[in-house]
Formats: C-alpha cells, structure tokens, sequence
C-alpha cells in the first residue's frame, strides 16, 4: 500500500561533500530513493560544486535534463554527436548562468557544469524520465573492468600507449 513518505525526500537539506577528484557531489532522486517517482516519467539531482571544480562530462541515455542554477555562476555546455552531414563537425554549445539561470541539454548528449568561480555553486536539475542513467565518459572509457583493450584505445584517441596508462591509473 502507498503511504505519504513515498513521496518525500529529506535528503537534500545538506551540502554535498565535494572532496573528491572533481570537486563535486551529484544526490540523485529517482525512483530507487524515492519510490512514489516509479512510473512518473521525472527524476532530479541536486549538485554541489567547490571553487574552480566541476561535474565531469557524461551523458543521460534516457533523459532530458533542466539545470538550475541557485547560487553564484557556472560555465555548462553539451556537444553535438554524429552530424547526419559527413561535412560538419560536432557543435559545442555553451553558456554561463547565473542565479535562477536555466540550461537544457538533451537526451543523449555529452554535457558538463564547471564552476569558474571562487565560492561554491548550488543547481538543481530535472530529468525527463524516472531513471535516466549516467555514463560518464572519463570512467567509462578508461575505469572498465576489465579494461579496454589498450589497442583499442591507443587507436581510437591517437595517443601512446603510457597516456593510457595514465589515465587508467587516475581511476
């Protein structure tokens, strides 16, 4: 039977801890934290960025996602993938926002939050579906276990073999 605290969230009352390697902290509330999203079609992060730190580049494969910006400016962005015309590149698209600021990037496409500032950064952020997923792409590509084949990746980024060794080794 449903009761009222299958539809309440408490947990984004608090800063996140942002002491890792990028500085940030994504809380996500969909439908495994909050069963009363289950067959909603939405879900939501709250992200706390540190000074000069950022949420890496990823991708939602199944969602939309509105980003709010609360407090101070961030620099987010999303790049276009696979143009249908073999004679265009892939799109950067970028903005800063500010207080109450809003980006959308779409489903499926690679996009990133940086805080250029000096003081912490505060958004929310909808998602268009209840699980969205995420891959992001830095530990995807070079945090797999077991690891892509080293040929794979030396070749596809054109790079020696010691830089993947590299960046396998920060993940």
């Amino acid at each position: 039977m449903v009761v009222a605290v299958d539809f309440f969230f408490l947990d984004l009352n608090r800063t996140g801890n942002t002491s890792n390697p990028f500085g940030s902290r994504v809380t996500s509330v969909n439908n495994n934290q909050l069963s009363g999203l289950n067959t909603l079609g939405i879900s939501l992060v709250h992200i706390d960025y540190a000074p000069y730190r950022l949420n890496p580049p990823h991708t939602h494969p199944r969602a939309t996602e509105v980003l709010v910006v609360l407090e101070v400016t961030l620099n987010v962005g999303f790049v276009t993938s696979n143009p249908a015309d073999p004679n265009q590149n892939n799109k950067r698209f970028t903005k800063y926002l500010n207080p109450r600021d809003i980006f959308v990037f779409p489903e499926g496409l690679t996009h990133f939050q940086f805080n250029v500032g000096d003081k912490n950064v505060v958004t929310f952020a909808g998602l268009s579906i209840q699980n969205p997923g995420v891959l992001t792409i830095d530990n995807v590509v070079f945090g797999s276990d077991p690891s892509i084949n080293q040929a794979v990746l030396t070749t596809a980024f054109q790079v020696e073999k010691r830089v993947i060794d590299y960046l396998q080794a920060q993940l």
